[in-house]
Order: C-alpha cells, then structure tokens, then sequence
C-alpha cells in the first residue's frame, strides 16, 4: 500500500505524539460539522457491524442500544429496523438534524429539562432518541441503563485526559447484562489507553472480552498540513467485544 493519506487519515488518526497532546473543544467539534470536516462519516456504514449485526444481536428484540457521540450514524436504524430502542448523544444539533433527514424520519424536538439550554430529538416512532449534550452532562439525566453500547470510534475521539470519566460513565450506563462493542483505530500509545479502558470495565464490571471480530494493518504516511512529519506507522483497526451475561 502507498504512503498516500486520505483526509479521513489524516484527521482521525493523526501520529502518536500529536494524538497524544490533542485537545479539541466542543466549539471546535461544532464547527467541523458548520464547516461540512465530517470525513470520519460513514455514509455506508460500517460494512463489517452490517454483515454479523444478526449474530451481534443473537435474535434478541426490544433491546435498548446507546449510542456515544453519535454523529449521524447510520447504524442507529439498522438496530431501530430490527425493533430495538436506539439512544445517541452528540453535541452537534446540526449532525443530529442531517441524520434525520437523510434517513426521511419525521422527529419531534424537546428540551432537556435536568441540563438547560439543550434538547433532545426523537423519532415520531420513539424508538431513536438523540440527546443534543456534551456527554460529560450525560449523566445528570434519567437516561436509565442499557443493554448493548456501540462504540465506534467514541472513545479515541475523547480527548485524552476525559477517558477516564468517560469510562466511567459508560459503565454507569450499563445494565447487569450487556454487551459492548468498541472500534477503534490503534497506535501504540492508543492500544494502551484502550486496554486501560478495558481493563476498567473487565474489573468493575467483571466481564469477558473477545477480540479478533477484525483487525487490518495498515501503513500510513504521517503528514499534519500536507508537511511530512514523521515515517511510516502502524494502525490496527478492532473491533472489541465486552460482554456480561449473568
């Protein structure tokens, strides 16, 4: 593979050491989506979650299913489509407005009564709910705990020194069986902050892992402004699979 970076590269998935030190506020966030830098959307969906979503969910119904930082994800209908309830969280009412809409679902907006000045959006079907909040505010709502967590790419958005209590409130989030899926893509110094946060969950809430749904490696060109900065590196894209039956 050449050293060639796509934008989608070179925003999410920058070099350790710039990976490391960055800090992006929730203006900043904002503004990616008023300045249309959503490369990190995928418009298809992640192909790999539609393929095994099935098996993912073992024929269970009725589920409720949170989505963190939510973006416009697509998959947060393919789990409605199969009866289940879907709840998001994403701090751009922009994004959360295009998901609407290019999904063609009627919805109905609403304040959020515990954190003033925000809103959440709801599908005139009330099975997909949008919280339009920082998910630091998250947990001052009655938002109820949850069967299933997809995590896709929620986690390394975090800035760094936020991980921790993000953890935190995602164990809070879930119910006394779960299932939680996180995808990430990994450097060295991401691979262990990831297994930090799993070893968190493995140790509060005592359940199992399994990986190897899918990992690439891939060679990318280190560039931050069209300036090489750096020599080639290695990303793991994973999916890890927590789960807690009993």
């Amino acid at each position: 593979m050449d050293g060639t970076r796509t934008s989608l590269d070179i925003e999410e998935y920058s070099n350790t050491e710039v990976q490391k030190n960055q800090v992006l506020t929730l203006e900043e966030w904002q503004d990616k989506w008023v300045n249309g830098n959503t490369a990190f959307h995928q418009e298809q969906g992640p192909q790999l979650l539609k393929k095994h979503l099935d098996t993912f969910l073992k024929g269970e119904s009725g589920l409720r299913v949170f989505f963190p930082l939510c973006r416009k994800e697509v998959e947060m209908k393919w789990f409605a489509d199969r009866g289940h309830s879907v709840v998001g969280v994403e701090i751009s009412e922009l994004g959360i407005r295009e998901f609407f809409t290019e999904q063609n679902l009627s919805y109905s907006e609403e304040p959020i009564t515990e954190i003033p000045g925000t809103k959440a959006f709801k599908s005139s079907s009330g099975n997909i709910s949008s919280y339009c909040c920082s998910i630091f505010d998250l947990p001052r709502t009655n938002i109820g705990t949850f069967d299933m967590i997809w995590d896709r790419g929620a986690l390394v958005a975090i800035n760094p020194g936020d991980r921790k209590c993000y953890a935190d409130i995602m164990l809070s989030l879930l119910g006394k069986k779960f299932q939680y899926l996180l995808c990430v893509f990994l450097t060295i110094q991401l691979n262990i902050q990831v297994h930090h946060f799993m070893f968190h969950m493995l140790k509060l809430k005592g359940c199992l892992v399994k990986y190897a749904i899918y990992i690439v490696l891939r060679r990318l060109m280190l560039l931050k402004n069209d300036i090489k900065i750096g020599g080639l590196t290695i990303f793991l894209k994973s999916y890890i699979y927590l789960q807690k039956s009993k």
